[in-house]
């Protein structure tokens, strides 16, 4: 047994070790030219717009749902009208960014895993540096920037497409404006609520970027590694996230920004 949990802890760390080299050698990669501008633009269509259906249907389910199963919780307490205050203050803190990033990390980590895992086990990747292209920072950095960038925006939409399922569910069996709603919602919203989703929405953009880029680059075992890589870009990229939003509540704590 013990044997057992040092063989997995040498075997954490050492993903771990790689995985940091990987991420230090996209930051050396980065600045160098030459840029791959239509290549990130490319990715940032494929990353971003392609994924707006997905984060779509899901922010409004979630907006919806939230608000149905609030509310007769906050009518037993006498407090209903505070009803889009608090699913606002829920959704654009915490809920929005955190389920859109896992979302993402499902769609697009194990889309890029997949994507650059089968290059890898077709020996594409070896041809690109034989014809002396640099396949890291065509396929790795072009994708890691563009998870980074995009993901922001996806929050930002899905925030007002779980707003606005939020409004329906409020109408259900109530009759709120459109005005008196969104008035609600941002009389009780502070920067402080706004921009520490915001930053680590970022963070989030490139754990994923970075991880499913590390698990394709990395695949090998033919078309089984590649679904092995798939799949362990999701779970990692996930708990990655969790990990990410703990250590962003503990800052956010710190600073006084609770």
């Amino acid at each position: 047994m013990v044997t057992s949990y040092s063989s997995s802890l040498k075997i954490f760390l050492r993903e771990a070790g790689d995985i940091a080299r990987f991420t230090r050698r996209f930051f050396s990669q980065w600045f160098r030219p030459r840029y791959e501008i239509a290549e990130l633009l490319r990715q940032c269509f494929v990353i971003g717009y392609q994924s707006l259906p997905l984060v779509g249907l899901t922010a409004f389910i979630l907006g919806l749902v939230l608000t149905i199963q609030l509310r007769p919780s906050m009518e037993d307490y006498g407090v209903a009208a505070q009803l889009p205050a608090i699913v606002g203050i829920a959704i654009i803190r915490e809920i929005g960014p955190v389920i859109v990033a896992l979302i993402f990390a499902g769609k697009i980590g194990s889309s890029i895993g997949a994507e650059l895992g089968s290059m890898k086990v077709t020996e594409q990747i070896d041809a690109m540096e034989v014809s002396g292209t640099n396949p890291f920072k065509y396929l790795v950095v072009t994708r890691v920037l563009a998870a980074t960038l995009m993901l922001p925006i996806l929050v930002l939409l899905g925030d007002c497409v779980s707003l606005y399922g939020s409004w329906i569910g409020v109408n259900i069996r109530g009759n709120t404006s459109f005005y008196l709603f969104w008035t609600q919602v941002f009389n009780n919203i502070t920067f402080s609520d706004v921009l520490p989703a915001f930053i680590k929405s970022y963070f989030f953009g490139f754990a994923v970027g970075v991880i499913g880029s590390y698990k394709g680059f990395k695949s090998n075992k033919g078309t089984e590694g590649v679904g092995r890589s798939a799949n362990s870009a999701v779970v990692v990229s996930s708990v990655v996230i969790f990990i990410i939003d703990l250590l962003a509540v503990q800052v956010t704590d710190v600073l006084g920004l609770n």
